[in-house]
């Protein structure tokens, strides 16, 4: 391989992988905007239940969904999360009614407990119980119904096109 071809293929992977950061809002997943989880359509639904719930007044989607215990194992969480749901939401194999995973659960699991301390030293289980917060809130933050289609129509914030400002000068008027 020649140099010329070596830098002609080294920059078409950097321009790639920056033309698909870019149009997948990459950068985004890094903050705590509730607004970058309905970068995929399927979240609209999530999206919108939170923010019609008592939790959109005192959290955030990463309050309840990202461990906080450290940064370094937030955004290990946050990557594996976002490869998976990338890798799922392209190619098309999301679930019709959205659950947590098991690594999911057992983080949202923690970040009740964070959240709600005083209230988990006065609730008395049996000590062989082993239950989850959402055993029994199961609809919090989120409502009953989770499916795909439960708000079809409902009023989510309209995301910035994809499309980078330097190609959006190469349309035709």
């Amino acid at each position: 391989m020649t140099a010329v071809a070596a830098w002609t293929a080294c920059g078409t992977f950097i321009g790639l992988g920056a033309y698909v950061a870019t149009a997948s809002n990459a950068l985004s997943y890094a903050s705590d905007d509730p607004k970058a989880c309905i970068n995929c359509h399927v979240m609209n639904s999530m999206y919108a239940s939170w923010q019609r719930g008592s939790h959109a007044k005192v959290a955030n989607c990463n309050d309840c969904h990202v461990p906080h215990d450290s940064v370094a194992r937030k955004y290990w969480f946050k990557a594996n999360d976002g490869l998976r749901h990338s890798t799922v939401f392209t190619l098309h194999q999301e679930p019709q009614v959205m659950r947590p995973i098991p690594e999911s659960r057992k983080v949202i699991q923690e970040n009740c407990v964070r959240c709600h301390t005083a209230t988990m030293s006065s609730v008395k289980f049996p000590h062989d119980a082993q239950r989850w917060c959402t055993d029994c809130h199961r609809s919090t933050p989120h409502g009953s119904v989770h499916s795909i289609s439960s708000a079809p129509n409902a009023a989510v914030p309209r995301l910035a096109p994809v499309t980078p400002d330097w190609m959006t000068g190469l349309k035709k008027p």
